[in-house]
């Protein structure tokens, strides 16, 4: 009787924890379901309250992460950091948004400024409800949290991060100076190709490492020990018609790819509410959703790479440091001075900004006579990252959306769509400038006036299609652009590896499912691998000793970078190692361009596969030993460890063995064959159904170490399983282990 008892207990729906708050600012009572998976599921009376709650329960789930995010975005770090945080804070205050409010807020959504009011004060009424009781890291951390204003939700740092051109513009320039323009266009070619030229009057000399220090240590991970975390590598998505699905309906599944960090670095929310029913990920910093579906349609997104930056060597006069030569005229630097408050300081810091027209001065040389500035689509209204999804989040066709996505300037996104009337569409989304007279590809003289953008592209001339013949769509940061396209958005593409795997196993399918598509996002079959693979075969004969039976392993090996495999190992180690065997003189060649040589099979191939092993053997048995004793597996070698910022041990997790690379469609990149990136939120939306949506964030929804959500989903994760979307009422309530009712104070009279 008792076990029967027992039994029944267990298949019992748990019930919910009820939990009711007074919150002066709501205007009507707001229910929040929380389901299994930490996920809140906030239903409002009106907007206004929707992102009051949704800006509540992002603070109570990751108050934290919020304000650091805050202080990263907005030059507020030394005021809990002290003094070395000074260049970090300037920097932000530097590249902020300086031009029309109004058309600020306007350029998002027309209520993008109502929403972001009611989220940060959501937000500060959670901080207020504590009365000092913060979380755990705060007291690790020894400050306390701040208050929000509506505009720090515009911070441009987090678009900055996306938008890498001009880092790109200085690492190329300084490559050309040491190996030659002509190395550099055979080992580093640009896609679409077009030849190197150096600008009119930029002289090479005038670019050095010192140019984007600020700006990368202002972009990196904050830490309050040592170490930072990695870019991200690319990510994936796809679309497919119902004509190819099992149900009939398009199938929507997306991955972006980010720094894999703890907290995690989205959110997931379900908000609903008049004009709302929308459910997906976004940034916590952020109000709504950056990507996921409402009732009508579903979308997701991948980088796309459009050139959104560039920089420009101002001429200083020398008699003069407070004026640079533009057109034959000396013009005063605009400048602003800012006090910021420093811990440990009696005083506050007082810092210069300068500015030129064409943006923010980012570094300057006295001796040379040089300030430089950057140019950059985040200056202009609506540059702050996917705030504009406001906006998309709310369309319902195709015509819609597209028209949303013309809002959309940072960062620059392949958009994804699929609707339960069954199209399917994408759009290369994001501010394209026009450079009539240039590529874009360096640094270019400012004092001229010869390089200035002509305006943007409309959204008539970005890359799209709308029901493509095809009946699928993929992106996966690859290069796009249709046979034809006649207009330049940019030159950094990433390699067509993962596109063309997603495109191999979408290829026999005709009746797609979600399931298929869970496989297919785990998916670490390497083609690059494969290619190597091939390579390998045509020399075996002429290997010798441990090279051979090496080589005789990947041969027969499947590709897959699984973590059990030590072909897979031996194989990426063997060809990091063939690039400097190939290239010898320190120029890094991208992997098309390695693969391409061994391909050719020049003379001196065969030499520099046996040379690339020899090294590659050596590391691999300095790291774990004679390959005899069995632990060379890709596994041991390629692991991802999580860190909190606090560098507290409790709060991170240690190395978990991870599959797949940074060229596999479960990407996971990183330097030193570490994961540092990859897939962090994953989503596979079913038209047909939405309840059948699946979905998983990592490692979990809360960001407070004491949460039962704050590492749930790790393991499951780690996996390559998912959880269910549940996106009806009905669907939700069957999943909910938490109810929190937020009551404005009028209650309390009742």
């Amino acid at each position: 009787m008792r076990r029967s008892l027992l039994l029944l207990l267990l298949f019992l729906p748990a019930i919910a924890a009820d939990e009711r708050v007074v919150l002066p600012g709501l205007k009507a009572s707001v229910e929040i379901l929380r389901d299994r998976w930490g996920v809140p599921h906030i239903y409002a009376g009106n907007t206004h309250d929707l992102f009051f709650a949704q800006g509540y329960i992002a603070a109570r789930d990751r108050l934290f992460q919020l304000d650091l995010w805050r202080r990263v975005g907005t030059g507020k770090l030394a005021e809990v950091l002290g003094p070395g945080a000074l260049p970090r804070d300037r920097f932000a205050r530097l590249i902020r948004f300086r031009g029309d409010w109004n058309k600020e807020w306007a350029a998002y959504s027309h209520d993008a400024r109502e929403i972001a009011t009611a989220f940060t004060h959501g937000i500060n009424a959670y901080i207020d409800s504590l009365k000092g009781a913060w979380p755990p890291e705060f007291h690790k951390a020894g400050y306390a949290p701040g208050h929000w204003q509506p505009e720090d939700v515009t911070a441009r740092m987090a678009g900055l991060v996306m938008t890498r051109n001009a880092s790109r513009e200085v690492s190329r320039a300084l490559d050309i100076r040491e190996f030659g323009i002509a190395t550099v266009n055979r080992l580093n070619p640009v896609d679409p190709a077009v030849p190197l030229e150096i600008p009119k009057e930029l002289a090479l000399e005038d670019i050095t490492q010192d140019i984007m220090r600020q700006y990368t240590a202002a972009a990196a991970a904050v830490r309050f020990g040592s170490g930072d975390s990695g870019e991200f590598d690319g990510s994936n998505n796809w679309v497919v018609h119902g004509a190819r699905t099992a149900t009939g309906k398009p199938i929507l599944a997306g991955d972006p790819h980010r720094p894999i960090q703890i907290p995690s670095l989205r959110k997931t929310v379900h908000l609903v509410a008049p004009g709302w029913n929308v459910i997906g990920a976004g940034e916590p910093a952020l109000p709504g959703i950056a990507l996921g579906h409402n009732e009508r349609m579903g979308f997701a997104f991948t980088i796309v790479g459009i050139d959104q930056q560039d920089l420009y060597v101002e001429r200083v006069n020398p008699q003069n440091p407070g004026e640079y030569l533009y057109r034959g005229t000396w013009r005063k630097f605009e400048i602003e001075k800012h006090t910021i408050s420093v811990k440990g300081a009696a005083t506050p810091a007082e810092v210069e900004l300068r500015y030129t027209i064409h943006g923010p001065v980012i570094h300057e040389d006295r001796q040379r006579h040089r300030a430089y500035a950057l140019r950059w689509v985040g200056a202009d209204p609506g540059g702050a990252g996917y705030l504009s999804a406001l906006e998309l989040c709310r369309t319902t066709t195709w015509e819609s959306f597209r028209a949303a996505a013309a809002r959309y300037r940072v960062p620059s996104e392949n958009l994804v769509y699929a609707d339960t009337a069954g199209n399917i569409g994408w759009i290369a989304a994001g501010a394209a400038p026009i450079r009539k007279n240039w590529s874009g590809l360096l640094p270019v003289p400012g004092h001229t006036g010869e390089y200035e953008w002509s305006g943007f592209l409309s959204v008539e001339q970005h890359p799209q299609k709308h029901n493509p013949p095809e009946q699928a769509i993929v992106t996966a940061n690859h290069n796009i652009l249709p046979s034809g396209y006649p207009h330049r958005i940019g030159h950094e593409f990433s390699a067509p590896y993962r596109a063309r795997r997603v495109e191999e196993m979408l290829k026999p399918i005709t009746q797609l499912s979600v399931a298929d598509c869970q496989r297919m996002q785990q998916d670490v079959v390497s083609l690059p691998a494969r290619r190597f693979q091939a390579v390998l075969a045509r020399h075996l004969s002429r290997l010798s000793g441990a090279a051979r039976k090496a080589a005789e392993e990947i041969v027969a090996w499947d590709a897959r970078m699984t973590v059990d495999s030590a072909a897979a190992a031996i194989a990426n180690v063997w060809l990091d190692r063939l690039n400097a065997a190939l290239f010898p003189g320190g120029l890094r060649a991208s992997m098309e361009v390695v693969l391409s040589k061994l391909e050719s099979g020049e003379p001196g191939t065969l030499e520099a596969i046996s040379e690339a092993y020899t090294r590659a053997y050596a590391d691999l048995e300095k790291r774990f030993g004679p390959a005899q004793a069995g632990g060379w597996t890709w596994g041991k070698l390629h692991t991802l460890t999580l860190r909190h910022p606090l560098d507290v041990p409790e709060y991170g997790r240690p190395p978990i063995p991870r599959p797949g690379d940074a060229n596999t469609v479960n990407a996971a990149g990183g330097s030193l064959f570490a994961q540092t990136s990859g897939a962090s939120y994953r989503q596979i939306l079913d038209l047909a159904d939405w309840d059948r949506s699946v979905m998983t964030n990592v490692p979990g929804e809360s960001g407070d170490p004491r949460s039962r959500h704050y590492a749930d989903l790790l393991d499951s994760w780690a996996r390559g399983e998912y959880h269910p979307m549940p996106y009806t009422r009905k669907a939700v309530e069957a999943a909910t282990i938490e109810r929190l009712h937020l009551n404005p104070e009028i209650a309390r009279s009742r």
